[in-house]
């Protein structure tokens, strides 16, 4: 709502989520809502209500489309052709509408996560039992961590909040350093992991094993935010990555699903490979903010949607497809022949004339089990497949348009698995570490590949991780990581991205037993970008600056 007015950024975060009204109505007076009074944080369910929302509602703005926009079009996984163009082309300004609602985002996590703990801290009562007050305040303090990684990693130096109450009257607040910022959240993070349960109160809720997966991959991160440019990680903070990963792997209990694919077959709400995933749940058609609405967007037609299905113009790029392996480029470089063994190619892109029995298509006459179209003559997109579960009778009545229940996954035990290998790999340019080469197998060939037995470099586990979290919002933050060390490589593997339009075509349809990529002719402008010191990060979205100048101000430790 453009006419908002608000006479502090901090505004924005302030406020309760529970009556949304309209979407952004909350940013222009508090409402009278019982979450804030003094009679509800009464009873064990009352705290963990009080906390429910933290799961879903605060974070709904930036999985909409921004999660995507960021993750995967800005590090170049996947892109869309018509839409979106400031971000697949790295030209992302302070107007771009992903990045505002990232950042308010991010900073309604904090907010809410804030008042959840002066709320329980202030109202709970005798009938609220310690086991769940702790629980509830390591929830509130995790949310407000993981958004602040977020908030780091995108923009920088920035603000950290821990009592927006106080704020009310100061505008001083100055932004913080990346460091201490990484301090900051590790150090909750860790005191967090003490305070939750080792199996989930309620499905779906964090654990232990959420803070330490976070932990693992906040260390592995935070040994390149100490390298000082020097390109040598931490190595202390590589062997803590290292240790809560293993943990994790060897004595949570999760497992990896059998097979990958199965990890966005609906319902795969918490499975047993689930460390942490967003809870959106359908409830009818005239909900809004605590379902998932993102597969109306990725949905590459209202044929296998609710009414909604805009993706048509969104998929892989050309980059990525380059990935798998079994696929590879002619001489000229102008084309791409092949199939891969790789099961994950087929469960995150639709290639023409795959099957996909658990989605219903509708065709000229009826309806008939997906079957990807194989359509044009020089340009085509390899949809999006990740988190796109199908029309309301392929999910038992359970979504409508824009309006869907599947979860968001924000932590797998496969990553944990392959934090463990690049902690071990660390500063080295290779390993044959027994156990690092066991536990990326374990992701790698569940995905239908040969064992790898060769030595491990920093190339080979990237390569995995853009396949394995693909069209899960990672790629960029694994770039981002990269940067805070060594940023000459993570330039150029976005610069040596070909983000252009292409054609696929497959030999035999349907049935396709491989496919030739080749270059759409005449699409020979914005195929590439040119990432550097002053586009890498996000800038601070123009709307929060003209609220608060001080976010010009040099930063200043936590």
């Amino acid at each position: 709502m453009k006419n908002i007015k608000r006479k502090y950024f901090w505004a924005a975060v302030l406020l309760p989520v529970i009556l949304f009204g309209c979407k952004k109505s909350f940013l222009e007076r508090p409402p009278a809502d019982s979450i804030v009074d003094a009679s509800f944080y009464k009873t064990d369910d009352q705290v963990l209500a009080g906390t429910a929302l933290l799961y879903s509602r605060v974070w709904f703005d930036y999985n909409d489309k921004a999660s995507y926009n960021l993750g995967d079009f800005r590090a170049g996984t996947a892109f869309s052709a018509w839409n979106d163009r400031g971000n697949v082309l790295f030209n992302t300004t302070g107007n771009t509408p992903e990045n505002g609602t990232s950042w308010r985002s991010f900073f309604i996590v904090v907010g809410q996560s804030n008042l959840v703990l002066e709320n329980i801290n202030k109202y709970a009562g005798p009938g609220v039992s310690p086991q769940i007050k702790k629980m509830a305040i390591a929830e509130a303090r995790f949310m407000r961590a993981l958004a602040y990684r977020y908030l780091v990693m995108n923009w920088g130096p920035v603000p950290v909040i821990e009592n927006n109450l106080a704020l009310l009257s100061d505008t001083t607040i100055s932004r913080n350093t990346v460091k201490s910022i990484w301090k900051f959240i590790t150090k909750e993070m860790r005191e967090v992991a003490a305070d939750l349960p080792s199996t989930p109160i309620r499905p779906g809720r964090l654990t232990k094993w959420s803070a330490e997966g976070m932990l693992a991959r906040f260390y592995l991160t935070r040994a390149g935010v100490e390298a000082n440019g020097s390109g040598a990680r931490n190595q202390v903070f590589l062997d803590s990555a290292k240790y809560y990963a293993d943990d994790v792997i060897r004595n949570s209990g999760a497992s990896l699903l059998n097979n990958y694919s199965d990890l966005f077959l609906f319902p795969y709400d918490n499975n047993s490979e689930s460390l942490f995933s967003l809870q959106w749940v359908y409830s009818g058609p005239d909900t809004w903010g605590t379902q998932n609405s993102t597969p109306a967007y990725l949905a590459y037609s209202p044929d296998i949607a609710n009414g909604d299905g805009w993706g048509g113009d969104k998929g892989a790029t050309w980059w990525m497809i380059k990935q798998y392996d079994g696929i590879t480029a002619t001489a000229s470089g102008d084309t791409l022949k092949g199939r891969t063994l790789d099961q994950r190619l087929k469960a995150t892109f639709m290639l023409p004339g795959t099957r996909y029995p658990e989605i219903t298509q509708t065709i000229t006459g009826g309806k008939q089990k997906l079957i990807f179209p194989f359509t044009g003559t020089d340009v085509n997109f390899l949809s999006i497949k990740k988190y796109v579960t199908g029309k309301a009778e392929d999910v038992g009545g359970q979504s409508s348009s824009q309006r869907y229940g599947n979860d968001t996954y924000m932590m797998r035990l496969a990553e944990m698995y392959l934090v463990y290998a690049e902690a071990v790999l660390g500063n080295n340019a290779s390993t044959s570490d027994a156990t690092a080469i066991q536990y990326f197998n374990k992701v790698h060939m569940r995905a239908g590949l040969p064992e790898f037995i060769l030595p491990l470099t920093p190339d080979v586990i990237f390569k995995e991780r853009f396949i394995e979290f693909s069209m899960e919002a990672m790629a960029w933050y694994d770039l981002v990581s990269l940067h805070y060390y060594n940023k000459a490589k993570a330039y150029a593997i976005l610069n040596a991205q070909d983000r252009g339009l292409f054609f696929t075509k497959p030999d035999v349809f349907p049935d396709p037993t491989m496919w030739t990529f080749i270059k759409t002719p005449w699409a020979t402008t914005e195929r590439t970008i040119n990432a550097n010191d002053g586009n890498f990060l996000l800038p601070i979205p123009a709307a929060e600056l003209s609220q608060a100048p001080n976010l010009l101000k040099p930063p200043v430790d936590y």
